[in-house]
């Protein structure tokens, strides 16, 4: 899953929600339920994401959403399998050059 965020230090909740197209409260159960998940929290209590906790999301959001893993499926993953982060770091630069390789694609003239 290609995740479209700015460069930035830190990104609200309602912008992480936004780019994995899920509501805010999925995100706050899942910092609840994964350790791994650590925002920083304002005086207000506001949620601020770093882009390692953005990484989290996505292997996260692939075991869950994507590959169909139950949250304790998911969670005994990612405490099992120290591969699952540089798997998705392959896929997500996989991903991308699909991606230009398809706008390269568009772009040649049909014959």
């Amino acid at each position: 899953m290609r995740i479209d965020l700015p460069e930035k230090i830190y990104y609200s909740i309602g912008e992480v929600a936004q780019a994995f197209h899920v509501n805010t409260s999925l995100i706050r159960y899942w910092e609840q339920e994964f350790s791994i998940l650590k925002p920083k929290k304002n005086k207000k209590g506001n949620r601020y994401f770093t882009a390692e906790d953005i990484k989290h999301l996505k292997t996260i959001y692939h075991l869950v959403k994507e590959k169909g893993y139950t949250l304790d499926g998911a969670k005994t993953a990612l405490l099992t399998n120290t591969k699952i982060g540089t798997t998705m770091e392959i896929i997500d630069k996989l991903e991308f050059i699909k991606a230009e390789l398809l706008k390269i694609k568009d772009s040649l003239p049909e014959k």
